[in-house]
């Protein structure tokens, strides 16, 4: 299976209020990926950089803002279930996973 992966590729982070999460999406926003959501539980209804909304579930994400590539930053205890919670929402596939410490 490919996965491709283009300009107009429509990413959410799950885990994007965390210190790597955040470090990552600011470089990708500032490279011009089109970042569309981000994922923490309990931090719903919140902004990043007063521009990409978040939300408590992927699913969520995926229905409101159109994602289609999930980019993980959880810790490792959250990993897997992370990963299915991407796996599992309608349209957003897990193209880029990390596990932080």
């Amino acid at each position: 299976m490919s996965i491709l992966v283009n300009k107009e590729t429509r990413v959410v982070f799950q885990g994007i209020t965390g210190a790597f999460g955040s470090q990552h999406a600011r470089a990708c926003i500032e490279y011009g990926t089109k970042v569309v959501a981000g994922v923490t539980p309990g931090r719903g209804g919140q902004s990043f950089m007063d521009k990409v909304p978040i939300f408590d579930t992927v699913e969520q994400a995926v229905r409101k803002e159109g994602a289609d590539v999930s980019c993980i930053f959880v810790p490792p205890a959250g990993a897997a279930d992370a990963i299915a919670e991407a796996a599992g929402s309608s349209s957003a596939s897990p193209t880029a996973s990390r596990c932080w410490t």
